[in-house]
């Protein structure tokens, strides 16, 4: 896999491989939480974070995004992986190429994660992250960098 940063042309694939991940897991896109599908320059490249895609054989295979809070704080987010390339390594990846971003630029980050999704919340856990709420169906996290 190869990690990029988004590109204009990529939105359509994009919406497309996340609303797919979404559906597979019981989710519906959700217009409200999901709005920064619709221009992911302006959300995210345009307001000082970035979003990455993760493409094999010329598809996008997954995302990872880190969205600026203000000048000191991050959330990384839409971290989400094609199904068929799970357990491979691939989302840890893009999870990592997040984290290494938001650590080059913020001095806190946020994210947030489905409370069933135990790899995901041992592998935030391992790699500096405390949780700091845990709320209906999902767990909040925080870490706290020097940069």
């Amino acid at each position: 896999m190869i990690i990029k940063t988004f590109s204009g042309s990529q939105t359509r694939e994009v919406r497309e491989l996340v609303i797919r991940v979404l559906n597979g897991e019981g989710f519906e896109y959700d217009p409200v939480k999901d709005f920064d599908l619709d221009d992911i320059e302006k959300y995210y490249l345009k307001n000082g974070g970035i979003f990455y895609t993760g493409i094999m054989d010329g598809d996008i295979i997954g995302t990872s995004a880190v969205r600026k809070i203000d000048k000191s704080k991050c959330e990384i987010k839409r971290i989400y992986l094609k199904k068929e390339f799970r357990g491979r390594g691939f989302g840890r990846e893009l999870f990592f190429k997040a984290l290494e971003y938001a650590e080059k630029n913020f001095s806190t980050i946020v994210l947030k994660t489905d409370a069933g999704l135990k790899d995901s919340i041992n592998m935030y856990l391992k790699n500096g992250f405390s949780v700091v709420k845990e709320e209906g169906h999902f767990v909040h996290f925080e870490k706290k960098v020097a940069y």
